[in-house]
């Protein structure tokens, strides 16, 4: 299968490469910087930015099935950049294929399309998308996602996998940020502390993104034209789990605790300041993050089993281990 992987450069882009070269494919990937060590590989490197409308004619032109992985992530930065690449970028992206009859779009959402304003505890895709968000990540991916959702027709088949919190081998932003912050004594625990959360590992992500293209034989498969949560099948205690890891790779745990309230008070003054004065980098706190740390979010994994064929191929016991050893290998 001639195969396309957008932000090809990137943790899970990167991977999902590997695996489909395992698996026999030819790989082509997209990434607007140079990435030498994934041609290495034996993949064939676009470099080529999703605004870029023309360029990614050639990108797609013969390829059986894109994986859309590419997205301008993070929890701060300018609404415009965030909505040229995750909105107008997929649609460059679906038009491009729509041109030249690209069959297939496996797309990487994220369960921040339903916000974390409530807990969420065992639920499934029938739940509706935010209709307001306080992230611009997650307000410009539930755009893209309903985008290719609804350009679900006998041209292009789609589907939308929502992986929640990849974690593993090769992780340049989710860990080593926590650990970072541990070691600086910056690190609370926000919340009650006993919120439930499911967590994937990068080879499951990764191999539920292959499942996708397998189980998308049309438009009309049980799973075209609809969302899946992905995850380990397995929530975590957050806070229990954070705590172990950082106590396994030889870091300090939290000794602060600050109430969810209180941490979205702060967010909501951090925000504001970055906004008007305005002051470089992130805010050390949001009221998304802060949502995001004390909420439950834990998904039904019955529906990706049913229609995709997902199985959960490293347990959470084994994905730690992993993850351990690189931390500590890498210095992380």
């Amino acid at each position: 299968m001639n195969v396309l992987v957008t932000g090809g450069g990137g943790f899970l882009g990167k991977r999902m490469v590997e695996l489909s070269l395992q698996r026999g494919d030819n790989v082509r990937f997209l990434a607007r910087g140079s990435y030498p060590d994934v041609e290495n590989l034996g993949a064939k490197g676009f470099q080529v930015d999703l605004r870029d409308r023309e360029r990614l004619k050639e990108a797609v032109d013969g390829v059986d099935v894109v994986y859309h992985v590419a997205a301008k992530a993070g929890f701060w930065g300018p609404r415009q950049e965030f909505w040229s690449i995750n909105v107008d970028g997929t649609r460059n992206l679906l038009d491009a294929m729509e041109a030249a009859g690209t069959p297939k779009l496996v797309y990487t959402s994220t369960p921040s399309v339903l916000g974390y304003d409530h807990d969420a505890e065992n639920i499934g895709n029938e739940v509706p998308r935010a209709e307001k968000h306080e992230s611009l990540y997650g307000e410009s991916k539930a755009e893209a996602e309903r985008m290719v959702l609804a350009a679900n027709s006998r041209h292009i088949a789609t589907v939308a996998l929502r992986p929640h919190l990849i974690f593993g081998p090769g992780d340049q932003l989710l860990l080593p940020r926590v650990l970072q912050r541990a070691r600086e004594g910056r690190l609370a625990i926000v919340g009650d502390g006993k919120n439930k959360v499911d967590l994937t590992y990068i080879d499951n992500a990764a191999l539920a993104h292959l499942d996708a293209a397998i189980a998308l034989t049309s438009h009309e498969a049980p799973c075209a034209g609809k969302p899946y949560f992905i995850s380990n099948d397995e929530p975590m205690v957050l806070w229990d789990w954070v705590c172990a890891l950082l106590e396994k790779t030889g870091n300090p745990k939290p000794k602060r605790q600050v109430s969810l309230g209180t941490a979205r008070a702060i967010g909501a003054v951090l925000e504001m300041a970055w906004k008007v004065l305005p002051l470089k980098g992130e805010p050390p706190m949001t009221r998304f993050l802060a949502s995001a740390f004390a909420k439950a979010h834990w998904y039904d994994m019955g529906p990706a089993k049913r229609d995709l064929g997902y199985t959960v191929r490293v347990s959470m016991e084994q994905g730690t281990q992993n993850t351990v050893e690189w931390l500590k290998a890498a210095g992380k």
